[in-house]
């Protein structure tokens, strides 16, 4: 029984090395793939000071821990079994009548245990941080969006689709007054009109345009419709679309009972919108159920025979998260188009895995034992 448990200590020690620097090297990729664009994104198109927008990007790593967590597991559980193959240790386990299921005892004990950490981080710690976020970024385009000192720079409107909307220009910011303005609005079809100024400002809902003119021509540019002097012009601000949008509930905001609360509350909101947040139900209990999964469908293609000669883990690990994370925005976005059931979109790459998964442990076992 001491034997046991000391090797039960043995494996979890090198597991837990491995996740955690599984964990690092997985958080990092998911941020600079998604997190890092829309932090670049929101520095550059709305104005939002940049120690505002890493503070955003801090609130979105429990997020990113909930995406990371089941491939940390997956990664530590498949590195080290196969460590364990190739070193001869799984063959002289063998040779003490301890069969792959016990083995196996600590990596799914492991897998159990981050199931349980994305589901908490997943219902109590990610939605109040996204909601933080929310704020913030609201707060900060309300603030004055515009950075004083900076020269020649350039704040983009966007529509549907990321269509340019409006472009504006300005020469310099100084003292909260914008010198030399320049608007192109290419909202209206068949028509673009340029607004022209030599001074202005902004706030949180407006811009403010003085001593100016504005043209209207063809969507050509060759023939001016008509040109008007003013002033004084308001326009309004080029972020609210942004704000508009963020204003929206997030399913990401909610914890799994707060969302279906939400639901159950609003059966009578846009079909696409209430699609999205039905996937997204059934999606935070499915994702961290994701690290049991793996483990199942690890431990058996960790299995390296002796002779081997080099550790085939991290590939295995790379090309499994890289299917299931495919077939899984394939499948959420099935899930939000009505193409698929809600439930059956969110725990489809579950099911499908781990057929596989306990297929393959059960054909290995039975070898082992």
């Amino acid at each position: 029984m001491k034997a046991v448990k000391t090797l039960d200590k043995y494996i979890s020690k090198q597991l837990l090395e491995v996740f955690l620097m599984g964990i690092v090297i997985f958080t990092s990729i998911v941020f600079a793939s998604d997190t890092f664009t829309s932090l670049i994104k929101q520095i550059s198109m709305y104005g939002i000071p940049f120690n505002i927008a890493i503070l955003i990007v801090v609130l979105k790593l429990p997020s990113i821990l909930v995406l990371s967590i089941p491939m940390g597991v997956l990664f530590s559980i498949v590195m080290t079994i196969n460590k364990l193959s190739l070193n001869s240790e799984i063959t002289v386990m063998r040779s003490c009548a301890i069969g792959l299921s016990r083995i196996a005892k600590p990596a799914f004990a492991f897998a159990i245990s981050g199931m349980f950490v994305c589901f908490f981080i997943n219902e109590f710690i990610a939605p109040f941080a996204n909601a933080q976020a929310k704020k913030l970024t609201i707060w900060a385009i309300q603030q004055q969006n515009v950075p004083d000192g900076k020269v020649n720079f350039t704040i983009k409107q966007t529509g549907e689709h990321n269509v340019l909307k409006k472009l504006l220009y300005v020469e310099k910011s100084e003292k909260k007054s914008l010198n030399n303005l320049t608007v192109l609005d290419v909202s209206k079809k068949n028509t673009i009109q340029i607004v022209q100024a030599n001074k202005g400002s902004a706030n949180a809902e407006a811009w403010e345009f003085k001593n100016g003119v504005i043209y209207t021509i063809n969507d050509t540019g060759k023939k001016i419709l008509n040109s008007t002097v003013f002033d004084n012009l308001t326009l309004y601000n080029t972020t609210s679309g942004l704000k508009d949008k963020l204003l929206k509930e997030s399913a990401e905001e909610m914890s799994f009972f707060q969302l279906l609360r939400y639901i159950k509350k609003h059966p009578n909101l846009e079909k696409q919108y209430l699609n999205e947040l039905k996937v997204s139900l059934y999606d935070k209990l499915a994702l961290p159920t994701m690290s049991v999964v793996f483990a199942l469908l690890g431990v058996p293609l960790a299995m390296t025979p002796p002779r081997a000669r080099f550790n085939r883990g991290f590939l295995f690990s790379i090309l499994l998260i890289f299917l299931y994370y495919l077939v899984r925005a394939l499948c959420l976005s099935l899930g939000e188009t009505g193409t698929l059931p809600a439930i059956i979109a969110a725990w489809l790459p579950n099911i499908v895995l781990f057929s596989a998964g306990a297929y393959m442990y059960h054909k290995k076992a039975f070898k082992i034992s």
